[in-house]
């Protein structure tokens, strides 16, 4: 079977990661396609991106003139390559030369699979919300703030821990189970579409899981430190539109405008600290 990885990276306003990512990307085994996809950005990350692809002709890039967001990126790059194996990448991670390779060799171990790997911040600290479960949006009614918590715990006797979602900021997978899902829900702005991928892989028959002795380091949230409204609203919409998919069918009426009033109210929790981070 053909071993090759396209890697799709989508950015926005990162310039400040974008070439630590693509110098390791170039270095890394397997990695037959690098496909960059920016959505407007205004900062020197095109630019970046250009002399990259003069030096390595693995690298392509779409320079989107608008931001249609993360989710219709991600298939515009996988629409744009041929590989087999599809690793989604954000721009502020950074993998190691082997770390695609063994998780592409874990995934083929498995079968269909969607698999991600252990995060860590500059200085090692680890990221909790790598391993998530499903929203659970009767506990968000029942107790708004730890209903929204989606975290859940590594557990070190388990090298390949299955679990309901992974963080979008890496993500393994086989081109075909990709195709026979639908790919990304472009219906997705910014935030949950994640959970959407995930829960749609196991629907369709497919393993979720993290391979838990495989760590990358994960810069986190630098093209969105700029505009945290606009990230707030478009996680909150990226809930209801998942709430909406998955579940809305089988409530009622009243918990389903209950449900709608806890994600905006949920969100209007966060305008104070939004409004003191901006000063």
């Amino acid at each position: 079977m053909n071993s090759a990885i396209a890697a799709i990276v989508v950015t926005y306003q990162s310039g400040s990661t974008i070439d630590a990512c693509l110098s390791r990307l170039r270095q890394a085994q397997d990695v037959a396609e690098i496909r960059v996809v920016d959505n407007g950005s205004l900062d020197d990350t095109l630019d970046v991106v250009q002399r990259h692809a003069s030096h390595d002709p693995r690298v392509r890039f779409v320079a989107n003139p608008d931001n249609p967001g993360f989710a219709a990126a991600n298939n515009q790059g996988v629409a744009d390559s041929r590989s087999p194996w599809l690793a989604f990448i954000n721009p502020d991670l950074m993998v190691e030369a082997d770390t695609l390779a063994a998780l592409r060799d874990r995934a083929n171990a498995v079968g269909d699979s969607l698999l991600g790997v252990e995060q860590v911040d500059e200085h090692g600290q680890a990221d909790d919300a790598v391993r998530r479960r499903d929203p659970d949006f009767l506990a968000m009614l029942r107790s708004p703030g730890r209903g929204a918590r989606l975290a859940i715990a590594r557990d070190p006797a388990q090298p390949l821990q299955q679990v309901p979602a992974l963080s979008g900021a890496l993500l393994l997978m086989p081109r075909a189970l990709f195709d026979r899902i639908g790919g990304w829900d472009a219906g997705y702005r910014l935030h949950a579409e994640d959970l959407d991928l995930c829960r749609r892989v196991r629907e369709a028959g497919g393993v979720v899981a993290i391979a838990n002795d495989l760590k990358v380091t994960h810069v986190r949230g630098v093209s969105s430190r700029s505009r945290p409204f606009f990230v707030e609203w478009h996680k909150h919409r990226g809930l209801w539109r998942y709430f909406s998919k998955f579940e809305a069918q089988q409530r009622s009426l009243p918990v389903r405008v209950a449900v709608w009033g806890a994600i905006w109210a949920h969100a209007l929790v966060q305008v104070p600290r939004l409004l003191r981070r901006s000063l």
